[in-house]
């Protein structure tokens, strides 16, 4: 007997879910897990399809390639992230949104003054002030003396025996959406490298941790729903209260209180070959449920071939299922569309039998992207 039901408009509830998944990734060039593959073609391959991208980028490299998987060059990273995410915050000095350049329009329809340019949308992640420093243009860094410490500490300027100049450089470290889903979870990311450790403060910024101290500083920004994480340095001008191989005394000055976070920090971030990062994703699913009821004069009989008598099928029930007492069990719920085609099976934990007094409701969950 076949045994259809249509489901009205109110049967039918969708609800959004949140759901979150933690990622943890170790590596060299590109951060990458075994526990993760996937099947596909061209570029996208097992090995790379969820790697973690890595890029250093320098508005004056045009020809040189950054990255591992996926190259650009590095010109093309630098300007990318400036343009998408910093072009508000470029002439400020304190990481704030630089004041607004405004014009004024005259009767005649001539304008006098600067077209506003802090219109662009940043995708900022915060109301309070988001420390989007931006490196711009190069600057000058003293070097340290070959005959004292390698990498120089610079304090109070001994051992140095010249002056260098520092291009201005950023990283950048790209998650791919397959992993990120939705959106970063925020204050989940952490990352470690031999420069540093860096944690994300729930607000879309990147901070250094000082381990000997508990103290931290802004490096950079992290964009949660486009799975980009930027390393600027900061201002600069901040001492970290560290002592380590990475010292630039960038600036000269200040270092009394530890070194400065510089050139040597961004191409660690963007080229070491050990990192770690980890972080929570969030997804969004939909789950749709189906609501069916069977009325108490509905589905009366069984489908079950046993309760057919006969060994020839003849269609003639057995006796105690022809009693007004018999209640059939439901076992399985079948979806069907309008050509009466089965599209999905829900199966039950233990046959439910129906009642002839009241109505059976059985709800049907299926989760979707």
């Amino acid at each position: 007997m076949a045994a259809y039901k249509q489901f009205n408009s109110q049967d039918i509830i969708i609800s959004p879910l949140q759901l979150t998944k933690g990622f943890y990734y170790k590596g060299g060039g590109t951060l990458a897990t075994a526990s993760l593959s996937i099947s596909s073609s061209n570029q996208y391959t097992g090995s790379n399809y969820y790697s973690i991208e890595r890029y250093l980028g320098n508005p004056f490299n045009l020809s040189g390639s950054t990255g591992y998987n996926f190259k650009i060059t590095s010109s093309d990273a630098y300007n990318s992230v400036k343009q998408l995410y910093y072009t508000n915050y470029i002439s400020s000095s304190n990481g704030d949104v630089q004041p607004m350049n405004t014009a004024s329009f005259a009767v005649d329809g001539t304008i006098q003054g600067r077209v506003g340019s802090n219109a662009y949308v940043n995708y900022d992640q915060t109301d309070l002030i988001p420390y989007k420093y931006f490196p711009t243009s190069s600057y000058h860094a003293l070097t340290p003396s070959q005959n004292g410490s390698i990498y120089g500490k610079a304090i109070y300027g001994v051992d140095k025996y010249s002056i260098s100049v520092v291009e201005p450089t950023v990283a950048v470290m790209s998650i791919p959406q397959q992993l990120y889903g939705d959106q970063i979870m925020p204050g989940s990311l952490k990352i470690t490298c031999p420069s540093g450790s860096y944690f994300d403060d729930g607000e879309g910024r990147l901070k250094r941790q000082n381990n000997f101290n508990s103290s931290s500083i802004y490096v950079g920004n992290i964009i949660y729903q486009h799975g980009i994480i930027i390393f600027t340095g900061g201002s600069r001008n901040e001492v970290t209260g560290e002592f380590s191989k990475y010292g630039d005394a960038e600036y000269g000055d200040d270092t009394y209180g530890g070194r400065l976070v510089g050139a040597n920090d961004v191409a660690d971030f963007a080229l070491s070959n050990n990192v770690t990062a980890s972080f929570s994703s969030s997804f969004t699913i939909y789950e749709t449920q189906y609501k069916a009821t069977i009325s108490e004069d509905e589905f009366n009989y069984s489908q079950n071939p046993t309760i057919i008598s006969g060994s020839s099928n003849t269609g003639i029930y057995k006796t105690f299922a022809t009693s007004s007492f018999f209640s059939p069990y439901v076992t399985a719920v079948g979806m069907y569309n309008e050509a009466n085609e089965l599209l999905a099976v829900g199966k039950l934990a233990q046959p439910l039998p129906t009642s002839q007094t009241t109505d059976t409701t059985i709800l049907i969950n299926i989760d979707r992207q």
